[in-house]
C-alpha cells in the first residue's frame, strides 16, 4: 500500500504530470474564459453598454456635452431595437403568407409545364412529371443534408471552439500558475521590498547606507503603491544626501533590479522634495496595442476648436488623453519613421469636424500622406523640392498677412465696444491652422529669390529657408508664433531629427505644445521638449526606436497633466491612411454650402497675360514660385489654387509659359509682351475678316 501511495505521489509530483494539468487547465481556461468574453461582446453589441460606460468616462473627463450625445445615442438605439421587434412581429403573418403564395405558384407553374409535355406528347402522365422531378430534387437535398449533417456539425463546433479559444488567449482569462513560461519575469508583482531591494542596489553609496539606517526596512521612504492603468505608480522619497538626479540616470539598472525593462519603467519628479514618482508597467504591457481612435468608431463624432479636446490616445495609466488645440501653437518632432505625421494628422483630423477651421496644409515630403486633405484645406502643397519650399513659405507668408489683416480688424472693432469672444465667434476671425509637415526641408533649403536686372545681372533676395534672421520662412514662423494665437491664426510644425541646424532655437521655443518621439539623444529631446522637462525625467531618448511608433512624451499646455508633472507619455491611435480618408469625407461632407468663398468665379473675365505683367513690373524676369504669390496676392478668387502646372498650361497656349532660365523655371517680360502683341493682331485680322 505505500508503495502504491509513494508511486501515485512520484506521479502526481512529477514535472511532466504539472506541464499536463497546467495546459489542461490552460486550455480550458482560454474555452470557458473566451466564452464570456464573446458572450459580453455580443452583449454590449446589442444593448446599450458601450453608450453607458462611454457617457461615465464623458462625465469622468468633464464633458458634459459629449455625454449628453451618448445619452441621445443610447435613447435612439433603444428606440430602434424596438421599432425592429416590433417590425419583425408584424412582418411574420406577411412572410408566412408570401411562402404559401410561392409555393402555390411553383406548383402552378410545374403543372402548367407538365400540362404543356402531355399535349405535346399526347401521354396523361407527363402532367405530373415536373412536380415529381422537383420532389425527386428536394429528396436528393434531404439526403445530402443528412451525409453531410454530421461533418458539418463537427466543424461548426470545431471553429465555434477555436473562436472561444483564441478570444480567451488574447485576454489570458487562464490563471497565471498554468500559463506557458516565457523566459521572462512576467507577472511579478511590484512589493514594497522590491522597490526598496532594487533602489538599495543601484550602486549609490549614500542611497544604500540610508537605506540600512532606516529601523523600518526603509518601507518608511515609500509612498503606497497604487494601481495605475496597465502598471503601479509609487513616490519614493530619497534620504538626505541622495540627489534626484542620481536615481534618474540609474533608470535602466533601477528597471532591470525590479524585473523590468528600461521602457516599462517611467520617472518624473513631482513637486515634493527629494521625491521621484515611479511608473512601473506590467511586464510586456506597453507591447500590446491601445485600440482604434475613436475617430474611426464614431461616426457621429463632432469637434470644437474652443471648448473640445482631441482623442489623441492614452497615458500611462490608460486614461483617454484629451488635448486641446485652441489658440495653441504645436510642434511634433521625432525620428524617421516613427509616427510623427500619422500624429500630427489626427489631431487635423479631428479638428477638421469643426467647419468653422480652416487648414492650409504644406507637406514637404509628398508621398500622399496628407492627400485626403484636397478639397478640405485651401492650400494643399505636396513636394520636397525647392520649389514647394518656396511654395509653403508663400503659404506661411500670407498667414502673416492673414494675421495682420484681423489685428488691425480686431483693433477697430475694440474701439466701437467688441468684447473679444464677440470678436472671435465673428466668421472674419474663423480659426486658420497653418501646417508644415518635414518642416526640416523648408528650414535646411538653400533656395533664394532671383531677380535679373535689364543690364542682365542676377540679384539675389532673402533665402527661403536657413536658420538666420534673413529666412523667409523662419520670420514668417516667428511672427505668427508671436502675434497669431491673439487673432486664431496658429502653426503646427512636424519636423524629423532636431538640431540646431533643422530646428532653430527660436522657433521651437515659441510652441505651446511640444511633442517628442523617439529621438536619438538627450540634447535632442531637450531641443525638443526644453531642458526643465527632460531634467525633471521626460525621456523621449529613452523610447525604442521601431517598438514604441506612436508613443509621444508631451509637455507644455493644453493636456493635463498632474500637479508640478512638467509632461506626460501618450500613446496614440493609429489612423491608417484608408480610415483617414472616411474621417476626412465627413468632415468634407459636414462643411458643405457652409463655405463662402468659391475657388473660382466663372462670369469674371480675367486676363492672364495682363496680370502676370502686372507681377512683373520693371522686372526682366521673374521665378515661377514668386509669379504664383504675386497672382494669388494680386487675384486669390482666381489664382488661389493655382499650382505650376496650370500656370504653365494657361501660359502654354499663349507662348508665354515658363522656361528655365540659370536652373530655374521663370516667366520673361519680352515672352509676355510678344503674346499680347500676337493677341492683339490676331483680334485685328479677325475683326478685318468680319468686316468683308
Amino acid at each position: 500500500m505505500r508503495r502504491v501511495v509513494r508511486r501515485v505521489r512520484t506521479v502526481a509530483m512529477h514535472d511532466r504530470t504539472r506541464k499536463i494539468l497546467g495546459a489542461t487547465v490552460r486550455h480550458t481556461a482560454y474555452v470557458w474564459g473566451g466564452a464570456g468574453v464573446v458572450t459580453k461582446r455580443a452583449w454590449e453589441g446589442r444593448t446599450v453598454a458601450v453608450h453607458h460606460r462611454m457617457r461615465a468616462l464623458s462625465l469622468a473627463t468633464g464633458d458634459t456635452v459629449a455625454a449628453a450625445e451618448w445619452q441621445d445615442k443610447a435613447d435612439s438605439f433603444r428606440r430602434e431595437r424596438h421599432q425592429r421587434r416590433m417590425d419583425l412581429i408584424a412582418r411574420t403573418p406577411q412572410a408566412v403568407k408570401s411562402a404559401a403564395i410561392g409555393v402555390a405558384g411553383v406548383e402552378g407553374a410545374l403543372l402548367l409545364l407538365g400540362a404543356c409535355m402531355a399535349i405535346h406528347d399526347h401521354q396523361l402522365y407527363d402532367v405530373v412529371v415536373p412536380t415529381r422531378a422537383a420532389m425527386d430534387a428536394i429528396r436528393a437535398v434531404c439526403w445530402f443534408v443528412g451525409i453531410a449533417w454530421g461533418p458539418t456539425l463537427a466543424l461548426t463546433l470545431f471553429a465555434g471552439l477555436s473562436h472561444l479559444w483564441r478570444a480567451g488567449q488574447k485576454h489570458e482569462t487562464a490563471p497565471a500558475w498554468a500559463r506557458p513560461a516565457s523566459g521572462t519575469a512576467t507577472d511579478v508583482p511590484i512589493t514594497p521590498s522590491i522597490v526598496v531591494t532594487a533602489l538599495r542596489d543601484l550602486g549609490i553609496a549614500q542611497l544604500k547606507n540610508g537605506i540600512k539606517e532606516m529601523a523600518d526596512g526603509a518601507a518608511g521612504m515609500l509612498g503606497p503603491i497604487t494601481l495605475a492603468g496597465c502598471g503601479v505608480e509609487v513616490d519614493v522619497t530619497l534620504p538626505s544626501g541622495v540627489s534626484t538626479e542620481e536615481v534618474l540616470n540609474k533608470r535602466r539598472k533601477l528597471a532591470e533590479n525590479m524585473n523590468r525593462h528600461e521602457h516599462e519603467l517611467h520617472m518624473v519628479i513631482p513637486p515634493t522634495p527629494r521625491t521621484v514618482r515611479m511608473w512601473i508597467a506590467d511586464c510586456g504591457a506597453l507591447d500590446e496595442p491601445i485600440g482604434p481612435s475613436p475617430l474611426v468608431l464614431d461616426a457621429d463624432m463632432t469637434a470644437d476648436y474652443k471648448s473640445g479636446r482631441a482623442p489623441w490616445g492614452q497615458d500611462l495609466r490608460g486614461e483617454t488623453a484629451l488635448i486641446s488645440l485652441f489658440q495653441r501653437h504645436m510642434l511634433v518632432t521625432g525620428l524617421s519613421n516613427q509616427g510623427k505625421t500619422a500624429s500630427l494628422r489626427a489631431l487635423a483630423l479631428w479638428l477638421a469636424l469643426d467647419p468653422r477651421v480652416k487648414f492650409r496644409v504644406a507637406d514637404l515630403k509628398g508621398v500622399g500622406d496628407w492627400g485626403m486633405f484636397k478639397g478640405l484645406a485651401e492650400v494643399l502643397i505636396e513636394g520636397p523640392t525647392d520649389e514647394h519650399v518656396m511654395e509653403a513659405t508663400h503659404m506661411v507668408e500670407e498667414g502673416v498677412e492673414e494675421m495682420q489683416r484681423r489685428g488691425e480688424l480686431m483693433r477697430e472693432l475694440s474701439a466701437k465696444g467688441w468684447s473679444q469672444d464677440r470678436i472671435l465667434a465673428d466668421p472674419r476671425f474663423a480659426p486658420l491652422v497653418l501646417i508644415v509637415d518635414e518642416a526640416q526641408v523648408a528650414y535646411g533649403s538653400g533656395a533664394r529669390e532671383t531677380h535679373v536686372a535689364e543690364s542682365g545681372a542676377v540679384k539675389y533676395g532673402a533665402p527661403y529657408g536657413g536658420q538666420k534672421q534673413t529666412s523667409r520662412y523662419f520670420q514668417a514662423i516667428k511672427k505668427i508664433h508671436d502675434q497669431g494665437r491673439a487673432v486664431s491664426v496658429t502653426t503646427w510644425e512636424g519636423t524629423q531629427d532636431p538640431t540646431d541646424q533643422n530646428l532653430p532655437a527660436r522657433s521651437r521655443a515659441g510652441n505651446h505644445i511640444r511633442a517628442s518621439l523617439v529621438v536619438g539623444t538627450e540634447s535632442q529631446a531637450k531641443m525638443a521638449l526644453g531642458d526643465a522637462p527632460v531634467d525633471a525625467g521626460a525621456a523621449p531618448h529613452k523610447l525604442r526606436q521601431g517598438l514604441d511608433k506612436g508613443t509621444l512624451v508631451v509637455a507644455g499646455d493644453g493636456i493635463k497633466l498632474a500637479p508640478g508633472q512638467p509632461s506626460i507619455t501618450v500613446r496614440t491611435h493609429f489612423i491608417d491612411i484608408d480610415p483617414a480618408k472616411e474621417i476626412a469625407e465627413r468632415a468634407k461632407a459636414r462643411r458643405a454650402g457652409v463655405e463662402t468663398r468659391s475657388p473660382q468665379e466663372p462670369e469674371q473675365e480675367v486676363d492672364h497675360l495682363a496680370d502676370v505683367l502686372t507681377v512683373l513690373g520693371e522686372a526682366d524676369r521673374l521665378r515661377s514660385p514668386d509669379m504664383l504669390h504675386g497672382l494669388k496676392n494680386l487675384n486669390s478668387v482666381v489664382y488661389g489654387e493655382w499650382t505650376f502646372e496650370v500656370l504653365t498650361q494657361a501660359l502654354k497656349p499663349l507662348g508665354a509659359e515658363p522656361r528655365k532660365y540659370n536652373g530655374n523655371p521663370s516667366i520673361s517680360r519680352a515672352r509676355v509682351l510678344a503674346a499680347i502683341e500676337r493677341r492683339a493682331e490676331e483680334a485685328e485680322e479677325a475683326t478685318e475678316f468680319d468686316t468683308e
